[in-house]
């Protein structure tokens, strides 16, 4: 299952660390994966440069799987 892996440096729920290992797995096991990688944002997307390339980053990856 493809995968779109969303993370930011300052996450005091989930250490950034586990999305990269995630992200890595995945690429190692050849799954259709991206990394989209925050380094000014925590656990949310908040800063509207940085929602604004992950609208564009989600749709995308949305359209580019669930096309009928």
């Amino acid at each position: 299952t493809p995968m779109l892996i969303v993370h930011g440096e300052h996450d005091y729920r989930v250490p950034y660390t586990q999305g990269l290992q995630l992200f890595t797995a995945l690429q190692m096991k050849g799954v259709d994966s991206k990394l989209l990688f925050f380094p000014d944002e925590d656990h949310f997307v908040r800063k509207p440069q940085n929602a604004r390339q992950w609208w564009q980053n989600v749709h995308g990856w949305l359209g580019k799987y669930l096309q009928p």
